[in-house]
């Protein structure tokens, strides 16, 4: 209960007493970390891409396309030992709305410390410390109309540094489908304002930020696969640093209204081609100002409940960052896809193609001879009239005019020549 409240009088000191606190740039940023290896390897584009449950912090609206539950985990290893580990778990709850629930911890360990005043220690024998950030997340997804989808998640924070301190923020999106396979979407980061409150009583918040992303999807039935191409534009209402050498804080990106081709400078993107059989290959830029901030990677289905997805990362400056997620659907473990999910379309249009090639060649081979088949049955039994030996004569006349048809339908291609040979065998 005390837990809750924290987080309740949090909330509404960022409403409405915002104007009373110290505004900052990036306050509570660990929640703006990317934990999935899949949206990672694609430039980070989170709010664009579809079915990567470990990013719900950045695109809640996915929710409302779950149809199963998945359980996903990732680690990520930083340089100097810094480590970034993350669960989630979502759940459909019906037809076109979900729940996600996720986990995390950013932090160090064992980071040496000697206190104010006291002599260096000998050999190995420091202190050590632990500092981290851990962030609760409850997010969920809803189907408004066909086309138009909505997420709205909250997010908690509990730092643990020289001083502990609790921290909040409120998010709401909307995707809405343009047209097949085209949609586009809208985050309102911070719409509570990202608030954190310190130890020391000091109190500081983050202003609303507005997101733009889109995403394409066309089926490549020749290679066996489908291409998707994701965007995620910068920040929409307020000026961001963009230069990732660090080496000057002059170069500040600006407003979409002030220049459009420096702010469509500062977004992501990346492109990934999914092959039917469950391989998919990823390749994108963290940020369209530097080429050195390219990423790439791949992702495999295994038997359809098992995810595995891996991201490479790189910096102009910092050190290269390697990314592992795997997600695991306990129903599907157990169970089939169900028809209609996305889940069970792989293997069901690769058996329609199959047997529509089929179908077309034998209406190809059918298409002339039906006529003349049926000719021929009926002139089989006057000609063989007049050559039935007495042998035959016993035999009823209408046996032989019935096994004709018979022939005809269980063997459509040559249904002639099994008349002859019977009559001539008889002969």
């Amino acid at each position: 209960m005390a837990f809750a409240k924290k987080y309740v009088g949090i909330a509404l000191i960022a409403v409405s007493s915002a104007w009373a606190a110290d505004r900052v740039v990036g306050a509570n940023a660990t929640l703006d970390i990317e934990p999935g290896a899949r949206s990672a390897a694609l430039g980070s584009a989170t709010m664009a891409v579809d079915g990567d449950y470990l990013g719900l912090m950045s695109n809640p609206y996915q929710l409302a396309n779950v149809n199963y539950a998945w359980a996903s985990f990732s680690h990520t290893e930083y340089y100097e030992d810094t480590k970034y580990d993350f669960a989630s778990a979502v759940v459909p709850l019906g037809e076109g709305q979900g729940l996600g629930i996720s986990f995390s911890r950013f932090g160090a360990d064992d980071i040496p410390y000697i206190k104010e005043g006291e002599p260096l220690p000998e050999g190995s024998n420091y202190n050590t410390l632990s500092i981290a950030d851990w962030v609760f997340s409850l997010t969920f997804g809803r189907r408004i109309t066909d086309r138009l989808e909505l997420g709205i998640g909250f997010h908690g924070l509990y730092r643990e540094m020289d001083q502990t301190g609790w921290g909040f923020r409120g998010d709401a999106g909307l995707r809405y489908r343009l047209v097949d396979e085209l949609f586009v979407s809208t985050l309102l980061k911070g719409w509570t304002s990202s608030a954190a409150s310190w130890e020391s009583g000091e109190f500081e918040y983050s202003s609303p930020e507005l997101y733009l992303a889109a995403s394409y999807g066309l089926s490549v039935p020749y290679l066996y696969g489908k291409l998707n191409l994701y965007w995620q534009g910068a920040e929409l209402l307020h000026r961001e640093a963009r230069d990732m050498d660090y080496e000057t804080d002059e170069s500040r990106g600006k407003r979409v209204w002030e220049d459009p081709l420096d702010w469509l400078s500062g977004g992501r993107g990346g492109i990934e081609f999914a092959f039917d059989f469950g391989l998919s290959l990823r390749a994108g830029l963290s940020s369209f100002t530097t080429f050195q901030s390219v990423t790439a990677g791949a992702g495999l289905t295994i038997a359809k409940f098992v995810k595995i997805d891996y991201a490479f990362e790189s910096h102009p400056v910092l050190s290269p960052v390697h990314r592992v997620s795997v997600s695991i659907s306990p129903y599907l473990f157990a169970h089939s896809p169900r028809q209609g999910t996305p889940e069970a379309t792989v293997r069901a249009t690769k058996v329609l193609t199959e047997e529509s090639e089929e179908t077309d060649a034998y209406e190809e081979m059918e298409r002339v001879p039906d006529e003349p088949v049926e000719e021929s049955v009926q002139e089989a039994p006057a000609e063989s009239a007049p050559e039935t030996s007495a042998t035959e004569s016993s035999t009823p006349e209408k046996e032989p005019v019935q096994a004709a048809p018979a022939a005809t339908q269980t063997s459509v291609p040559a249904p002639t020549p099994i008349v002859e040979t019977d009559d001539e065998v008889l002969e």
